[in-house]
C-alpha cells in the first residue's frame, strides 16, 4: 500500500473509533442545546427524482411525531464524477421506486405509466415561486406527488402557475450550497445533527437517532414510520421450497474495494441457501480501476454509511485496509484459484473480514497469506494465481455483463430478468423469490 492510500486508510479508521464518535455527538448535542433551537432535519428534495417522491410520503408523519424543525429545499443531485452513469441510474432509479412503492403501499405512476417529463421545469418553477412562504413545503410534496404518480393533467395545470421569473435557478443554488456545506451530493437527503440520511432506505436510522436524543413526542409515533423496518425485513424459509428447485441462479457482482459488497455477501449466501438457489460470484474491478471516480466527499459518506449497516448486520467493520490497485488485482488472482479449489466463499467471507474490519493490507505477500491461510489456500499455488493474468479476461466479461443489465455499481444482484443494486435491496430479492415459488401452499418460514 502507497503512503497515500495508507493515509486515506488511516484518517477513514480514526472515523470509526467509538470514543470520537461519542464525543462528537456529544459535542454537537451541547452546542443545540446551549443555542435553545429545536433539533433541526434537512431535506433535500429534488423533483424528477424518484427516491425524492417516496422519502416525501413520510415527512408530513416525520413532522408529527418529533419535536424537530423540519427544513425542506428545493435541491438537485450533483452530477459529472458524483454520478458516473447518470441514464442507467435514471432508469433504474424508476424501476428500484417502483418496487419500493409497491412493497411501501405508496401510488406510483398509477395516473400515468410514465411521468410528464414535459412539465418537469414548469412543476419546479411553481414550487420556487412560494419558496420562503408557508405554502412551500406543501407545493413541493405536491409537486413531487404530480410528477411521480403520473398526472399530466394535474401537472400541466401546477405548471401554469404565475412565473417565477428565473427563481428556480436561485432556489436551487442555494440548496446546493448548503448541501456542499453540509458535506453531501445527493438529493433525497436528510441531514440532522451533522449526520446524514438517504431516503426511506435509510429513515429508520434517524428515526433511531432522535429517539436517542429524546426528540419523540410522547406517544406520537405514526404507524407509518413504525411500518418502515417491517415493511422491509425478510424471513427466510425453514427449508427450500420444492419450488425452488427449477429457479435461475443468483448472480452476485462483487467489488473487493466495495464496503457494500462484503456486507451484503454473506446475506446473499443466507438467501442462496435458504432457497437451494445456486449463488454465482461475478467479481469486478473497482469504480476508480474501471474509469469511473469516487470524490471524496462521497467516499466519506459511503464509508459511514456502510458502517451502520454493518452494525446493523452483526459485522465487523472499521479498521480498514485500502486495497485499490494492486490489491484489488491480487484479490482477484487468487479468487480464480480459489474458485478452482473450491474456496472460493471462504475467501470472499475471509478477505472482506480482513479488508473492511482488521486493516489486513493485501498488497503484501504478509497480508494475503493472512487472508488465504484462513482460507485453505495453499501458499504456492496462491503465489502462482497471483503471476497469472488469465483472470482479467474473466473480470472483463463480468464488468460487460453487469453493464449490460442496466447497472454499473455494485453489489449488483441478478437473477433471470430480476435485477437490484445494493446491499439494502437483499430483501427484494427474497421478495421476488417468495413470488417465483407462490404455488398456493405457502412457504414456511
Amino acid at each position: 500500500m502507497n503512503l497515500g492510500r495508507k493515509i486515506q486508510s488511516l484518517t477513514l479508521n480514526s472515523i470509526f473509533s467509538p470514543r470520537v464518535m461519542k464525543m462528537t455527538r456529544w459535542l454537537r448535542e451541547k452546542r443545540r442545546q446551549l443555542s435553545g433551537r429545536k433539533h433541526t432535519v434537512s431535506v433535500f428534495l429534488q423533483v424528477d427524482d424518484p427516491y425524492s417522491y417516496i422519502l416525501s410520503h413520510y415527512l408530513p408523519s416525520l413532522a408529527a411525531s418529533y419535536d424537530i424543525d423540519l427544513r425542506l429545499y428545493l435541491s438537485q443531485a450533483t452530477g459529472d464524477e458524483y454520478q458516473p452513469a447518470p441514464e442507467m441510474l435514471a432508469e433504474y432509479a424508476v424501476v428500484d421506486c417502483a418496487r419500493l412503492a409497491r412493497e411501501l403501499g405508496i401510488p406510483f405512476l398509477d395516473k400515468g405509466a410514465l411521468p410528464p417529463t414535459e412539465h418537469r421545469v414548469g412543476l419546479t418553477n411553481a414550487v420556487a415561486s412560494v419558496a420562503g412562504t408557508e405554502a412551500f413545503d406543501e407545493e413541493l410534496r405536491r409537486a413531487l406527488s404530480v410528477f411521480w404518480r403520473g398526472d399530466s393533467a394535474a401537472a400541466a395545470n401546477m405548471s401554469h402557475t404565475p412565473a417565477s421569473n428565473g427563481r428556480s435557478d436561485e432556489v436551487i443554488t442555494a440548496s446546493q450550497k448548503l448541501l456542499e456545506k453540509y458535506g453531501h451530493y445527493n438529493s433525497a437527503m436528510l441531514h440532522c445533527a451533522g449526520e446524514w440520511f438517504w431516503g426511506v432506505d435509510r429513515l429508520h436510522y434517524l428515526l433511531d437517532r432522535l429517539n436517542a436524543l429524546g426528540a419523540l413526542k410522547i406517544g406520537a409515533l405514526d404507524s407509518t414510520l413504525a411500518s418502515i423496518k417491517q415493511a422491509m425485513k425478510a424471513s427466510l424459509p425453514i427449508k427450500p421450497p420444492t419450488a425452488a428447485r427449477s429457479l435461475p441462479p443468483i448472480e452476485y457482482f462483487h467489488s473487493f474495494r466495495s464496503p457494500y459488497s462484503y456486507i451484503g455477501l454473506q446475506q446473499t449466501y443466507a438467501i442462496a441457501d435458504a432457497f437451494g438457489i445456486e449463488l454465482l460470484l461475478r467479481p469486478v474491478l473497482p469504480m476508480v480501476m474501471r474509469g469511473m471516480q469516487v470524490p471524496k466527499p462521497k467516499l466519506l459518506y459511503i464509508v459511514k454509511d456502510a458502517y451502520r449497516e454493518a452494525r446493523r448486520r452483526n459485522l465487523a467493520f472499521g479498521k480498514i485496509a485500502d486495497l485499490v490497485g494492486l490489491g484489488a488485482e491480487r484479490c482477484l488472482a487468487v479468487y480464480r484459484y480459489a474458485e478452482s479449489e473450491h474456496r472460493a466463499r471462504d475467501f470472499l467471507l475471509n478477505a472482506g473480514l480482513a479488508i473492511w474490519s482488521q486493516a489486513i493490507d493485501v498488497t503484501t505477500d504478509e497480508g494475503m497469506r493472512k487472508v488465504t491461510g484462513r482460507s485453505g489456500l495453499f501458499w504456492p499455488g496462491v503465489k502462482a494465481a497471483m503471476q497469472a493474468d488469465d483472470w482479467r479476461a474473466v473480470i472483463e466479461e463480468n464488468r460487460e455483463s453487469m453493464m449490460s443489465s442496466g447497472s454499473w455499481g455494485v453489489p449488483t444482484i441478478r437473477m433471470g430478468n430480476f435485477i437490484v443494486w445494493g446491499q439494502d435491496r437483499d430483501w427484494l430479492l427474497v421478495r421476488h423469490i417468495e413470488e417465483l415459488c407462490d404455488t398456493g401452499d405457502g412457504i414456511l418460514v
